[in-house]
């Protein structure tokens, strides 16, 4: 999002509800003081931050009340991240959609892992969307669970009704984490994703393939509804999401799931 954009967003959220929200900030994007310094002015009480190094920001942000929450992708991270001062950190393993770890470690092997590591609250994510894979991450040693992907198939989702379209229709294996030479980034595949895979074919460069990406890729896929040229950001679990309920629908689902579960 642009600042005005974001901060306009903050403020429906805080006219709608008393309730605690955060603000996700990958900080590799453009913009990301004007980012900060709204979460500060307007009060946000979590943010969450990725895509770089927690220690910029996480003083500054606690320093006004702020919770920091961390996206990492391997314990070597989350132990960096705990060390910085954040107050949890997030597991987010290979499946997961937008933009993850070059590691390509799963949910199932790095959830145990970070948690060995660290004594702050882990929250997994990855592959999570429904009862089961909650109930397993928690047994797994997570504290929480975050969800992408699932929720991008809600009534209330902001995304293009082409892009959950898209959504519902991927199958199993229609996902491929790429353009780790830049930041890498799980695709559905397109025509977009196939010009990718070409550039790597002939053997483009990272500079090459910043070019092809160019800018504003993911918000004219995602939110315009390009399903040729737009860059569509989706995890693994897409293959298994194929229903559009409202949130509050989804998440009493997953919820009730989980805790009959856990509970029998």
């Amino acid at each position: 999002m642009y600042p005005e954009v974001l901060r306009d967003q903050i403020q429906k959220v805080q006219a709608a509800t008393s309730k605690p929200f955060a603000v996700n900030l990958p900080l590799l994007y453009p913009n990301i003081e004007e980012h900060l310094q709204s979460c500060i002015d307007l009060e946000v009480p979590v943010v969450i931050t990725s895509a770089g190094n927690p220690k910029l920001h996480t003083e500054r942000l606690k320093a006004h009340g702020i919770k920091v929450l961390h996206v990492v992708s391997s314990a070597k991270f989350a132990i960096k991240a705990a060390a910085a001062g954040v107050d949890a950190v997030i597991a987010e393993g290979f499946e997961a959609g937008g933009h993850n770890g070059r590691e390509e470690t799963t949910t199932l092997v790095l959830t145990p892992a970070v948690c060995d590591a660290v004594t702050i609250p882990v929250v997994a994510a990855g592959g999570i969307a429904d009862g089961r894979s909650m109930a397993a991450a928690l047994i797994l040693g997570a504290d929480a669970v975050q969800m992408g992907s699932r929720y991008v198939a809600t009534q209330e989702s902001s995304a293009h009704e082409a892009f959950k379209s898209a959504v519902l229709a991927a199958q199993e294996g229609d996902t491929t984490l790429t353009l780790k030479e830049l930041t890498p980034v799980r695709l559905l595949h397109n025509a977009f994703f196939r010009e990718v895979q070409d550039a790597y074919a002939r053997g483009a460069t990272p500079e090459e393939l910043a070019e092809l990406l160019g800018r504003g890729r993911a918000k004219k896929g995602m939110f315009e509804g390009d399903l040729e040229a737009g860059e569509l950001e989706i995890g693994q679990v897409a293959g298994r999401i194929a229903d559009l309920p409202s949130a509050f629908t989804l998440t009493q689902s997953i919820h009730e799931g989980a805790l009959k579960l856990l509970t029998t």
